[in-house]
């Protein structure tokens, strides 16, 4: 198995190729929950469809919100929503946020006026 727990910077950006991913054995497991641009451009997708490695579990694409992949046409592969980094009390800040703010904007007082 291989897990990636990784920041994406120059030093990082596609750090597993085409060729990593060939040599992994079809019985390997392929987890991305870091960013999708650690695996180089396509290399994850022909990889899984020759078997090497022989499953993916990924909740980071390159273009996000995802509205279409073809890596999600692929059976070995489990798509997650990129949603690892949420509990609780984040989500009430969030909302709580965004609440007040269209309160505010209801009330003729926007809190970030995006027309200036």
């Amino acid at each position: 198995m291989l897990s990636l727990h990784l920041r994406l910077n120059d030093d990082t950006r596609g750090i597993v190729s085409a060729e990593s991913l060939a040599t992994m054995k079809p019985t390997s497991l392929l987890v991305n929950t870091s960013r999708s641009q650690l695996i180089a451009l396509g290399a994850l997708e022909q990889a899984l469809k020759v078997g090497r490695p022989g499953q993916a579990a990924v909740d980071v694409f390159d273009a996000e919100p995802l509205l279409e992949n073809s890596l999600l046409e692929l059976p070995n592969l489990l798509a997650t929503p990129h949603l690892g980094y949420v509990e609780k009390d984040s989500y009430e800040l969030y909302f709580g946020d965004a609440f007040s703010n269209l309160l505010a904007y209801m009330d003729g007082q926007p809190v970030n006026n995006l027309a200036n």
